[in-house]
């Protein structure tokens, strides 16, 4: 592969920030869902997603600068290509080898695409690209992939929070079979969304076949507090009456944590306020709105107002 610096256009100096979003404009704009029509999409989706795992992980990319490691992650000087068909110019090159088969590489950056490219990116990047030929039982390439027999699908639901959607953080899902996976959830993931990761389902029977995909269905649960609407939250406020006619600033609860609401004076009950990017995930990497109504509260036995308005009540009509 192309140094990795170049491939997502950045300097040697970037900081971390600069390469994630420079990754995530290139894995936006080449994403095979949205490229159908452009056959060479994929090949560049799937080289920024492998440079983005080497210089996008703060350890890789250390060694990446000390030359340990190749553009491929791969340990230099590590022998003759030819003797490792696992190497540089082997039939399996961008995997690893250990004692007893070969193992998928894993991806370092999940976050910044959805589930489904990650696993079909590895699966791809492994032999080459989504156009390549994967190996024939009996040996060679072939590219006779629709042919070949594929392991079973495994399937199971998944119930999150709204804060599983913001957080970024790896959620655990449990099949009937007894396997678990930890998965970041796509950005803009809805209610009753299926993921698929492919190559995670059940072994094919036939040597050399490629294994079922796993299927996972959201279901976001209830929030107690927040409606969502499409990906805005709404949600009210209690407003003390003192408050909603002098003015004054009140916490609010949002799924980031606490912010300030500054409340004018002479606020009505049903006012809405508007904090922006405090909503749900969007699938462009954005974040919708939270949007507060205020309800005002009367101080309950407040006995200094009851007299007020009773002695205001008794006042003649202005004019």
């Amino acid at each position: 592969m192309r140094d990795p610096y170049a491939v997502l256009g950045v300097a040697k100096s970037a900081s971390e920030k600069e390469i994630k979003s420079a990754f995530r404009k290139l894995a936006k704009k080449y994403h095979p869902d949205a490229n159908s029509n452009d056959p060479t999409a994929a090949t560049r989706f799937n080289e920024a997603n492998q440079a983005y795992e080497i210089i996008g992980d703060k350890e890789k990319r250390a060694q990446f600068d000390r030359g340990e490691i190749d553009a491929d992650g791969k340990p230099k000087f590590q022998g003759f290509a030819g003797a490792d068909p696992f190497g540089a110019g082997g039939p399996f090159a961008g995997g690893r080898s250990r004692p007893g088969g070969f193992e998928y590489r894993s991806s370092t950056k999940a976050e910044d695409f959805d589930a489904d490219s990650i696993f079909s990116s590895l699966f791809e990047g492994a032999f080459g690209g989504a156009g390549a030929k994967r190996p024939s039982a009996k040996g060679g390439f072939s590219g006779a992939r629709s042919g070949a027999s594929k392991g079973a699908d495994i399937t199971a639901e998944l119930t999150i929070g709204l804060d599983d959607i913001v957080s970024n953080e790896k959620v655990e899902v449990a099949f009937a079979s007894g396997k678990k996976l930890a998965i970041r959830l796509p950005m803009g993931v809805e209610d009753g969304q299926t993921i698929r990761l492919r190559g995670q389902g059940q072994a094919s029977p036939g040597l050399g076949d490629s294994p079922g995909d796993a299927l996972i269905t959201i279901r976001i649960a209830p929030h107690g507090r927040f409606k969502i609407e499409g990906r805005d939250l709404r949600c009210s406020v209690d407003v003390p009456l003192r408050t909603a006619v002098l003015g004054g600033r009140l916490e609010v609860e949002t799924l980031d944590g606490r912010v300030a609401l500054n409340v004018p004076a002479w606020t009505n009950s049903g006012k809405t306020f508007r904090f922006k990017g405090k909503g749900l995930t969007t699938k462009e990497g954005g974040r919708g709105d939270l949007y507060v109504k205020a309800e005002i509260q009367l101080p309950q036995g407040d006995r200094e107002l009851e007299a007020l308005m009773r002695e205001r009540s008794r006042e003649p009509a202005a004019g």
